[in-house]
């Protein structure tokens, strides 16, 4: 599913780049080589945040789960 709104991604600023040649409009930065490394730092930056994600929840959640489970079963101080 990723991997399909990438492509998406890279699809769209590829149309508009073709749009913007033949308006006329050029601009030096926006070529196929920056929107391909556009769409790999965008799919880099939500791995990265899906990663950090899990990895808070793996450790903050459950170790408050743990912790709310021993102050039930009275073996931890409140």
């Amino acid at each position: 599913m990723k991997k399909d709104i990438f492509t998406l991604l890279g699809g769209f600023l590829t149309s508009v780049f073709l749009f913007l040649g033949t308006i006329g409009v050029s601009l030096d930065w926006f070529n196929q080589t920056s929107i391909d490394a556009f769409v790999f730092m965008a799919a880099a930056a939500v791995t990265f945040v899906v990663n950090l994600y899990a990895v808070w929840k793996n450790t903050h959640v459950r170790d408050r789960l743990k912790e709310n489970a021993l102050k039930k079963q009275k073996m931890m101080k409140k």
